[in-house]
């Protein structure tokens, strides 16, 4: 009987020990295999819907002083803590001048916006005409012509309001924005774009970047310019600008100004109306900011017609008469001239004030500027970074031509203002999201994955044992057979 029982076959005998252990063994992998098999899939559902969901689309009218720009926004169905997370897709510009400019023709402003408006609803599915909603910003020529003349400014929005209720879209405003406001958005676009706000994880969900510092934001525009950024935690609140701004889930202290006057065109009013301080009865004079040999024209209306240089106009005003300016190229003059129009001295040496007495905590960090910063700029062909330096080089240079030796992606304060609108817009979903969070579900599916792995080597060990038993079984019955 001994004999026989010596001689079993490997599965009788060696593998006695095992009879139940590998079933086990093998239901335990195969549990595992499933739960990890499981947890990719919903890893990819997860991806799927949070990455390719259904769009919605966002109209922005950019209602500047010299001009009109339409955006068209797009941003998944479901939001990241109540706030879209918005791409451009489409811009036009709008033909002719800004909306203040109709103020004694209202009914003609919507007119400009039909071409552009024929092309957006092109670049829209007709699906999702009746809920893409339409905003119009109007910014500082809107706001110099509302304390001009209140009345026309009203009837200039209410015409367009009139139009835009006419189109199939769900249009929910047209207001004038303040020039605080358009700091803010100006900011929020400009650190939006350079992903100060979000970025993506290894599974593929917008998170905050961290250790990451926001950027400054300079806006040029036709009427005012804005200077915004994020100020220590530290500084007082007691001052209009010093705004709470939250954005996924994150709040930030900015500070934010907008110097109305101080415009590139209003600006240049401004200017132009020094250098006519002094004249008595000369129709012609120098400007030494033009190129030598440039001519130009204005009328007196045209310098002195605006509220911000109404208080410089001469006694013997005249709307009708004109006078000429010619160029001389004199860049150190210009600068001197230019200098004037900021009143440093308001300041009586305090640190945190611009200039013209207005309260500015230190500013830190860097800062991009935009709009007609980005224009003056490209004429002077410098793009990406550069230095301050290298900047006043360039004006000085082209200052100093003659004016026969002078050759001829956007950031504005729309995107901004659609991201903070996108808190207003309900989700169309709700964000799929892990019963626990990606870094408990990674210790988690390492665990089970070292479980399985140690399985795995148990039973190697175990089938190793087993082969090791029959060797010696085999040996011990020639052993028998032998005697």
């Amino acid at each position: 009987m001994f004999t026989v029982l010596t001689r079993q076959p490997c599965e009788q005998a060696g593998l006695k020990v095992l009879s139940r252990t590998p079933a086990i063994i093998a239901l335990v992998v195969l549990f595992l295999s499933i739960v990890v098999l499981m947890a990719i899939t919903l890893i990819q559902t997860h991806q799927k819907e949070v990455l390719f969901p259904g769009p919605k689309y966002g109209i922005v009218l950019d209602a500047g002083s010299s001009r009109t720009t339409i955006y068209v926004y797009q941003w998944p169905a479901e939001k990241a803590n109540n706030t879209g997370v918005v791409s451009q897709s489409f811009k036009c510009n709008v033909k002719g001048s800004g909306i203040s400019n109709y103020a004694e023709n209202p009914q003609d402003a919507p007119k400009a916006f039909e071409d552009c408006m024929q092309k957006v609803k092109g670049h829209i599915p007709v699906s999702l005409h009746g809920s893409t909603c339409v905003y119009l910003g109007a910014t500082a020529g809107m706001r110099l012509l509302r304390l001009q003349n209140e009345t026309a400014a009203n009837e200039v929005l209410e015409s367009i309001e009139n139009y835009f209720k006419s189109q199939p879209f769900d249009f929910r405003d047209a207001q004038i924005i303040s020039g605080q406001e358009e700091g803010i958005y100006g900011w929020i676009t400009a650190n939006y774009l350079m992903g100060n706000f979000l970025e993506k994880s290894l599974w593929h969900m917008w998170v905050h970047p961290s250790g990451k510092e926001t950027t400054g934001a300079l806006d040029l525009g036709g009427a005012s310019t804005q200077i915004s950024f994020a100020a220590e935690e530290k500084v007082g609140l007691n001052t209009s600008d010093i705004m709470k701004v939250t954005l996924y889930g994150y709040e930030y202290t900015l500070y934010t100004h907008s110097f109305q006057c101080y415009g590139r065109n209003e600006a240049e009013k401004r200017f132009l109306a020094t250098l006519l301080q002094d004249y008595t009865t000369e129709t012609t004079l120098t400007n030494p900011c033009y190129p030598q040999n440039y001519i130009t024209t204005f009328t007196e209306a045209q310098v002195f017609g605006s509220l911000c240089t109404e208080d410089l106009r001469p006694e013997r005003y005249n709307p009708n008469n004109t006078i000429t300016f010619e160029g001389t190229g004199d860049p150190s003059l210009c600068r001197e001239k230019v200098a004037s129009l900021f009143n440093f001295s308001a300041c009586h040496d305090h640190e945190a004030c611009s200039f013209d007495g207005v309260y500015q905590p230190r500013v830190k960090g860097s800062f991009v500027a935009f709009a007609g910063f980005y224009y003056t700029a490209n004429a002077f062909n410098l793009s990406g970074s550069f230095s301050l330096h290298a900047f006043n080089l360039s004006t000085w240079n082209f200052c100093s031509k003659n004016w026969n030796q002078v050759g001829n992606s956007s950031i504005a304060w729309s995107l901004g203002y659609m991201l903070s609108l996108t808190n207003q817009i309900p989700a169309e979903s709700p964000l799929i999201r892990l019963p626990i969070k990606p870094s408990a579900f990674v210790g988690t599916l390492a665990f089970f994955a070292a479980v399985a792995l140690l399985c795995l080597t148990y039973l190697v060990y175990l089938c190793v044992l087993s082969r090791n038993q029959r060797r010696s079984q085999h040996a011990l019955d020639n052993m028998v057979d032998s005697e």
